[in-house]
């Protein structure tokens, strides 16, 4: 539809029935697509309309449609609860001759398409890349993946799975290192930087690739670390002790990765390390008393 074409606000959609008619359409074509959550948005629309006009026939097809759409929820919830959501990844292009470019998508094969299944390599490692030691006569794609990320303030509101996957801009992924340059090391020396993005769009988009607007960092100390593992833990054995119907092989799984005695830096080693002794930092003490608190929530559930 174009405002410039002739006779364009006399045509049959440039009217209150033409605009019910658009919304009915796009509300089948989310239940086709399995959004069930934003049909009900759309009939927020429609359904004031049909009162004002007292088309009883059409609220009572529109309600049951609704019926319908709820009920695909709550069965979509109970499905999802045992499922991962869609991934995500970070990808930068390292190509002579050309820019860098760095976008969040969810599938890559456009990149073999364009130069060739031969000509590109992936690096899988979120480590900085030394652009002297590429081959100029290929293009490198650096893949990270990331998961949505949100402020304790957002998370009060994005309670659904739904919510936690739809209208999302902001991504985060960790790359853990210590001192000494290792990925790796003892509790004592594990830092941890987070990297935030931030896309020009959100995500699901009318395109699977979406450029990166915004790029933040920051670095979590050894016992920020520690905080940040417990309070996971802690997440997934809520999970597992609340699940509808209860899967006793998760639980299991769980209990053994949470309190195994054999599970290397596991919450017996971090209670070792970090609450043996009081910090000698003041600048700790509130760390020091949150990790106290998360063990104090975690033996609880």
């Amino acid at each position: 539809l174009s405002p410039d074409e002739d006779g364009i606000c006399s045509g049959r959609y440039f009217s209150e029935s033409g605009l019910v008619g658009l919304l009915e359409q796009a509300a089948e074509l989310f239940t086709t697509g399995g959004l069930y959550e934003t049909v009900n948005e759309v009939y927020k629309i429609v359904i004031p309309i049909l009162e004002a006009h007292r088309d009883f026939r059409k609220l009572t097809l529109t309600h049951s449609k609704l019926q319908k759409a709820f009920d695909s929820i709550i069965n979509k919830v109970l499905v999802s609860q045992s499922s991962t959501s869609k991934t995500h990844c970070w990808v930068t292009l390292f190509k002579t001759g050309v820019n860098k470019t760095v976008c969040v998508c969810i599938g890559f094969g456009f990149y073999g398409q364009c130069f060739g299944e031969d000509a590109v390599e992936v690096i899988k490692d979120s480590a900085p890349v030394d652009r002297r030691k590429l081959d100029p006569n290929k293009a490198y794609i650096q893949i990270t993946f990331v998961e949505p990320y949100f402020d304790e303030y957002e998370m009060k509101d994005r309670v659904t799975y739904f919510e936690r996957n739809f209208n999302i801009c902001r991504f985060m992924y960790t790359t853990p290192f210590t001192k000494d340059g290792r990925p790796r090391g003892e509790l004592s020396e594990q830092y941890k930087r987070n990297t935030i993005l931030t896309t020009t769009h959100a995500f699901p988009y009318i395109k699977t690739r979406i450029s990166v607007l915004e790029r933040e960092e920051f670095v979590l100390t050894p016992i920020e670390v520690a905080i940040e593992d417990m309070r996971k833990k802690t997440q997934e054995l809520t999970a597992a002790t609340s699940q509808e119907p209860p899967d006793a092989k998760m639980l299991q799984m769980v209990l053994q990765g949470s309190v195994g005695a054999t599970v290397n830096q596991g919450p017996l080693e971090v209670a070792q390390v970090f609450l043996a002794e009081i910090p000698a930092d003041p600048k700790l003490y509130r760390h020091h008393n949150k990790l106290r608190l998360c063990f104090k929530e975690f033996v609880m559930r």
